[in-house]
């Protein structure tokens, strides 16, 4: 077969097979020991493979644990937007619910997907020099920051409750907005931050256990109390009180 021959599809179908079973294998050591628990030694073993013949698959540990991440950032990217899909246009604190609530969820159901792109960093792990997995970073994280730029069109972008602007974080906002050709203004960047912050710190907090004393219909009013407060401190039209 000359280097130019495709395969048969038969064969392309048992690659893609299998390089799908070696991520959910990955994937299952991550359940039993974290993020950490990825290598190729424990992946061939529970495959019954050797580890050489992982080498045809992908060409060291950082490219799978590089695979995983983006997954992991395409599939939380998609979560958030099929639910913000579902609130009708124009209705940006319905959205930004949505869409915060999604992050939560996927954080529940998927915790080592969650725990890989958005825990802390993997010890000896460096990303691709092409930038994969933070341009699916930045593709998950759009469906938040868009409704910023969504309530700034529409004219219900309010001033930010924190307004001065460190210099350093200007700068960030510059380069951000010169990498995505999307500006809503130094103060805004920064309160989207904060916003993000806050979800986030919520949602890590209660994956890792800490709100497990409290019931679920508490942990869902202080939630949505959290999204509240990160609205009206954004700008963004605050979401009504249950």
């Amino acid at each position: 077969m000359s280097p130019t021959t495709r395969p048969a599809p038969r064969r392309e179908r048992a690659r893609a097979a299998t390089i799908g079973e070696i991520k959910q294998t990955a994937l299952g050591l991550m359940r039993e020991g974290g993020p950490a628990a990825v290598r190729f030694a424990d992946i061939a073993r529970v495959m019954d493979m050797t580890p050489p013949a992982l080498y045809r698959y992908f060409a060291d540990r950082d490219e799978l644990i590089s695979a995983l991440i983006t997954d992991a950032y395409e599939a939380l990217g998609s979560a958030v937007a099929h639910a913000r899909a579902q609130v009708p246009d124009g209705d940006i604190a319905g959205g930004f619910v949505a869409a915060a609530q999604a992050y939560r969820q996927w954080a529940h159901s998927e915790p080592q997907q969650f725990a890989l792109i958005l825990g802390l960093p993997l010890p000896d792990y460096a990303a691709p020099a092409d930038g994969s997995t933070s341009e699916a970073a930045g593709r998950a994280m759009a469906q938040l920051s868009s409704l910023f730029v969504e309530a700034l069109h529409a004219g219900r972008l309010d001033p930010p409750r924190i307004r001065d602007v460190h210099p350093a974080v200007e700068q960030c906002a510059r380069t951000k907005e010169a990498h995505t050709k999307v500006s809503v203004g130094p103060q805004h960047f920064q309160a989207m931050l904060h916003a993000w912050a806050s979800l986030h710190g919520f949602t890590s907090l209660e994956a890792n256990g800490h709100f497990d004393w409290m019931t679920p219909e508490a942990r869902d009013a202080l939630f949505l109390g959290q999204l509240r407060l990160a609205a009206e401190a954004a700008g963004l039209p605050t979401p009504p009180a249950p």
